[in-house]
């Protein structure tokens, strides 16, 4: 990974060349930076630009092998539990709607956003966000304002945090039942992999640049 520096000279530079660290608010003007190079703040160091080569397109695969490893997850057996001559399987869906009635109905909401809607809004957003500017094309209606809403949402989707606890569970049930991990569960954990892979290729000033590039191409048109 090739670092380069960043000019704090601001003579006639157009504010969309501008940009702020997010960590100490210090001012640069914008270089070109390739894939494979990285433009770090003078002042703590901070990462940012570091562009990926093909990292739309790797982006928009990893984001629906997830969505469609969220919908196997979400209708196909989670955990299957046998305890004193009991057996019970169930589904994420089926889960979260068991406490649907009275007042425990707040939880199942939040089951339902946190590990459910969010991360399948947050990825329906990025997938109509890139898949145009991934292709050359000017960019989407309103993809801006979707890539700004997916990135608010990126604290509130809780997919790892919910396999981190359901982990923690089967430890402490394991010696009271046999639990057996179903198809849901390791689509889960893959997910869960691949959300965390998919983050890792995003370069939001990438993203940024290439929308600003393509709203112009169509205002232009």
């Amino acid at each position: 990974m090739k670092d380069i520096d960043m000019q704090d000279d601001f003579v006639e530079v157009p504010l969309d060349r501008m940009r702020a660290c997010p960590q100490c608010d210090a001012l640069y003007h914008l270089q070109p930076v390739q894939p494979r190079e990285r433009a770090a703040c003078k002042r703590c160091g901070t990462v940012l630009i570091a562009p990926r080569a093909f990292a739309f397109t790797r982006i928009i695969a990893l984001s629906v092998a997830a969505l469609i490893l969220l919908t196997i997850a979400l209708f196909t057996p989670f955990l299957d539990l046998s305890a004193a001559g009991m057996h019970s399987n169930a589904s994420i869906w089926d889960t979260a709607m068991a406490f649907s009635d009275g007042m425990m109905a707040p939880l199942s909401i939040a089951v339902v956003a946190f590990i459910i809607v969010i991360p399948a809004l947050r990825l329906g957003l990025i997938v109509y966000t890139l898949v145009p500017l991934a292709r050359g094309r000017p960019a989407g209606i309103h993809a801006a304002g979707a890539f700004r809403l997916a990135e608010a949402l990126r604290p509130w989707s809780m997919a790892e945090i919910f396999v981190i606890g359901v982990a923690v569970a089967l430890v402490k049930i394991a010696g009271m039942a046999s639990v057996t991990p179903g198809i849901a569960f390791w689509s889960f954990c893959i997910l869960v992999i691949m959300m965390i892979w998919q983050d890792s290729f995003v370069d939001r000033e990438q993203v940024w640049s290439a929308l600003h590039r393509g709203s112009r191409t169509a205002n232009t048109a």
